[in-house]
């Protein structure tokens, strides 16, 4: 149980468990797109899309064996790189673990753009990421 005593007899402290749930839209290329950030204690979960479905999860974290953050693609095509990349560039600047659920199609080439939005939200907003 959590509020047992450790072998050194120590009760540890409870961990507050915090969820943070921002959403917000905008209009990219004429295409509505969504974005909802749930912001845990260490890490952020990203999705991104223009209808209520999620097709595509990838997840990056950041380690002290590489500069670059381990990716890996957890659900979708792993032809579609969008969500790996995304999780990767948004690990290493937050320095957070980060899954990411790109859902919008790669023909639609807003993937820069959608970036550049996150990025926007997080310098107006920061305390949400």
């Amino acid at each position: 149980m959590a509020n047992e005593p450790d072998s050194n007899g120590k009760v540890p402290e409870p961990v507050e468990c915090k969820f943070t749930v921002h959403t917000f839209s905008d209009t990219l290329l004429d295409q509505k797109v969504h974005f909802q950030i749930l912001k845990m204690t260490d890490s952020l979960y990203v999705w991104i899309g223009t209808s209520p479905e999620m097709g595509a999860l990838a997840v990056a974290m950041c380690t002290k064996y590489d500069p670059v953050p381990s990716v890996v693609n957890l659900m979708g095509n792993k032809a579609d790189l969008s969500s790996t990349t995304l999780a990767q560039r948004l690990a290493k600047k937050t320095n957070k673990q980060c899954f990411v659920s790109y859902n919008i199609p790669t023909e639609n080439m807003l993937l820069g753009l959608v970036e550049q939005r996150i990025n926007q939200e997080m310098k107006e907003k920061p305390q949400l990421f």
